[in-house]
């Protein structure tokens, strides 16, 4: 499929010809009340006209991404993306979303019977054909999980249906079942969602500063644009072990979050930090990505994946581990893997800017985000997660079989700023993941950046790879 970054109904330029030019801010620095957690921070949807705010004289001087595209900050409103979508896709239905949750566990349950019925020494004698025909289990049974995830997903964000009990109850029953802290997760995703693409505030894949870049080498701020580049296979190692273990980590570690936690307005982030020890998780109810009043419902979470963990030491004493191991855990693995490479494609990307607070506001936010291309296995058994992401940003209570509708009817409103990449579709997806790797390694402001444009950074990498980090002399 071909690459597309056009306005509906336009020429379709390529994906590295996204032009901008220098725009005013005239969008709102929070985001409106779509999540299920309203907070202080919100925007109730009756305040949409405050969106509209006067625009302000903008200095930005000349800002280059990854790719060496010109770039300006998105020029229109929350209120111009809500309106251009029709309103019948706002509509939610708990029946159809049960309809798709018992399609997958269809698919689970038969893809189970098959294997363990026909999968033996009696109809496939040989071990090593019996094995690979496990792995492709796994496979299937990972991605079928997944799907079950996204839909855990829509019902945190209140888009599965009208009921916050439904919604609430189905999450924390799919998502407990696949070891993830219900209420937890909701929580922090609802403070990613208000404050994505923000250096400070966001709560997923934020990029290292140069400064940060700079520290974890051991080496000085301007010598970065002077080293060696990494071995390919040292990018691939990484990648791995990013896939194998990056959404535990994060869960335990708060990985790829912010780490501002000193700022937690009830105190609770004082020596606190990411990393082992460090005091942030999603598990423990005093963790500065809460606030008291959550309390409750962290331990809510811990009490799901308590019920989950001892169903599963029942069926591993009664059946076997090795057999729980293939039949349960390594599908896990696999469910782990595409969480990590969705979240991280999504915003991981050569033409995606990030923001520091000075100069971050939802609407250019929910644009430093990308559409990608997952064919079959995106579209019908991950419930379109990945092809319709922008539009998930802006409004996160759309549910996924409105997306597409949805996702067609803003495109002409974000115009040159709306990013998608789609070409070569589920292995494009896999190869963008490489790509995204050596290319964006951390961020800094363009070059020729000027006044507030220094606060609108961009991926750099040091493997001479688009455009090259800014020259700094040394001090």
């Amino acid at each position: 499929m071909a690459v597309s970054t056009a306005v509906a109904g336009g020429p379709k330029p390529s994906r590295r010809n996204i032009i901008a030019e220098s725009s005013a801010e005239s969008s709102a620095a929070v985001s409106p009340a779509d999540s299920p957690r309203p907070s202080p921070s919100s925007t109730s949807l009756s305040s949409l006209s405050e969106m509209d705010i006067e625009p302000k004289p903008a200095s930005y001087g000349k800002l280059i991404d990854t790719y060496g595209n010109e770039f300006s900050p998105p020029d229109y409103t929350i209120k111009d993306i809500r309106d251009a979508i029709p309103k019948h896709c706002f509509e939610r239905s708990a029946l159809k979303g049960y309809l798709y949750i018992l399609r997958d566990i269809v698919y689970l349950s038969t893809t189970f019977a098959i294997f363990y019925n026909f999968n033996t020494p009696e109809y496939v004698s040989n071990v090593y054909v019996r094995g690979a025909l496990w792995g492709v289990y796994t496979f299937l049974q990972g991605l079928f999980g997944t799907g079950l995830w996204v839909i855990a997903h829509e019902c945190g964000h209140g888009a599965f249906s009208d009921s916050r009990l439904v919604n609430d109850i189905t999450g924390w029953v799919l998502h407990s079942s696949l070891l993830v802290p219900y209420f937890s997760w909701q929580i922090s995703h609802s403070k990613h969602h208000k404050a994505t693409g923000n250096m400070e505030r966001d709560m997923v894949f934020v990029p290292r500063t140069r400064d940060e870049q700079a520290s974890r080498l051991g080496k000085l701020v301007h010598e970065l644009s002077e080293l060696a580049e990494d071995a390919p296979a040292f990018t691939l190692t990484m990648l791995i072990a990013q896939q194998l273990i990056g959404w535990p980590n994060y869960l335990l570690t708060n990985v790829t979050g912010h780490n501002y936690h000193e700022k937690q307005r009830e105190g609770r982030g004082k020596g606190k930090h990411n990393g082992t020890g460090g005091g942030v998780n999603h598990f423990d109810p005093r963790s500065p990505l809460y606030e008291a009043k959550d309390a409750k419902l962290i331990a809510l979470s811990d009490l799901g994946l308590i019920l989950a963990g001892s169903a599963l030491y029942f069926l591993g004493n009664k059946f076997g581990w090795s057999n729980l191991a293939v039949w349960y855990f390594v599908p896990y693995l696999w469910v782990n893997h595409w969480l990590v490479a969705i979240t991280f494609l999504q915003h991981t990307d050569p033409t995606l800017p990030h923001y520091h607070t000075e100069e971050w506001n939802f609407v250019r936010g929910a644009a430093a985000t990308i559409d990608r291309e997952c064919g079959f296995i995106g579209r019908h058994l991950l419930h379109g997660i990945v092809e319709t992401h922008v539009l998930h940003h802006y409004v996160s209570s759309i549910p996924f079989y409105n997306a597409d509708e949805a996702s067609d009817a803003i495109r002409p409103v974000m115009g040159k700023h709306y990013r998608s990449d789609t070409e070569g579709g589920f292995f494009g997806f896999i190869a963008a993941m490489y790509k995204s790797a050596r290319m964006c390694q951390w961020v800094e402001p363009s070059a020729e950046a000027t006044g507030q444009g220094k606060h609108i950074l961009f991926f750099r990498n040091k493997n001479g790879l688009g455009t090259k980090p800014a020259k700094i002399a040394a001090q």
